[in-house]
């Protein structure tokens, strides 16, 4: 019984691997196995000490024999695995000077490298620090820029709400009047002048409509409310009970907002307490309308 041995090359490297004939070990086994069954047919029953000594010899030797090709097969393939091992070992020993020489260029490249990184993060941080000087210079043109702006615009604004006060203040002077006008229409009993005058009142009613200026008025017999009338003596107190006799100046609601009540005067027997208004006082309230209406506007 011997073994030999085939070389089989690999894409990589060549790798000798073991290759035990195993049909003399299972010839033998064969054997001992017949010569175990020869003596049992040849035996008389019962059997004798040495006639199952030779049979279970027979029977365990050709057990022996059928392991056996299996156990070399395994030693050898340890065997193989050492002699593969000891022969990387030595090739990367041969190799350790070329790879320390490998080793010293990489770290003198390294060095290299490093020492221009040194210089790249010097100059980003110089870099870093202009941009960062150039953005606060920046911001702070930005800030005065806009402050600047502000104040250019706080100063328009203000002179737009004044001169929206003053023109609101014009056009409730020239509303009163045409309400004047209207009450000496209906004054004088004509019924073609009070047409044509209402129609001129509702006509300017409805421009000042278009520029925010909603005019509103009091009908007779309306009780009087606080919040949408007004006496037009200052200096009188109505009733509780009291209600709208006359309707002295239209009331004005601004762009939703009130801008001056309805003033009225209420009827006689409903009257101001303790007030008796003269013509005169009323002509002055009459005057001082529009200046109500531009404080109004003002505020």
């Amino acid at each position: 019984m011997g073994a030999h041995f085939v070389l089989h090359v690999g894409p990589m490297r060549a790798q000798m691997e073991p290759k035990l004939a195993k049909w003399p070990f299972f010839l033998g086994d064969g054997l001992l196995l017949g010569a175990a069954y020869f003596i049992y047919l040849q035996t008389n029953f019962p059997m004798g000490a040495w006639q199952l000594f030779f049979i279970v010899l027979c029977a365990g030797g050709g057990a022996m024999l059928c392991i056996m090709p299996f156990l070399l097969d395994y030693r050898l393939l340890l065997k193989l695995a050492d002699a593969q091992t000891l022969t990387t070992a030595t090739a990367q020993l041969e190799n350790l000077e070329q790879l320390a020489a490998q080793i010293g260029a990489a770290t003198g490249q390294w060095q290299t490298v490093q020492e221009h990184a040194d210089k790249s993060a010097v100059q980003a941080k110089q870099i870093s620090e202009r941009i960062s000087a150039e953005a606060k210079a920046f911001t702070e043109f930005l800030q005065r820029a806009n402050d600047s702006e502000k104040a250019t615009l706080r100063v328009e604004v203000d002179k737009l709400r004044r001169t929206e006060a003053e023109w609101l203040q014009v056009l409730v002077r020239i509303m009163d009047h045409v309400h004047a006008l209207h009450a000496g229409a209906v004054r004088s009993g004509q019924p073609r002048v009070v047409e044509q005058v209402g129609h001129f009142q509702a006509a300017c009613h409805d421009a000042a409509r278009r520029l925010g200026l909603a005019p509103f008025t009091a009908s007779a017999e309306e009780p009087f409310n606080p919040q949408r009338h007004q006496l037009a003596e200052t200096d009188g107190k109505p009733a509780p009970d009291a209600v709208v006799g006359e309707v002295v100046a239209t009331g004005y609601n601004f762009q939703g907002r009130l801008l001056r009540p309805v003033l009225v005067r209420v009827q006689e027997n409903k009257a101001v307490q303790n007030v008796k208004p003269s013509a005169a006082k009323a002509n002055t309230q009459q005057s001082q309308l529009p200046l109500e209406a531009a404080a109004a506007a003002a505020q």
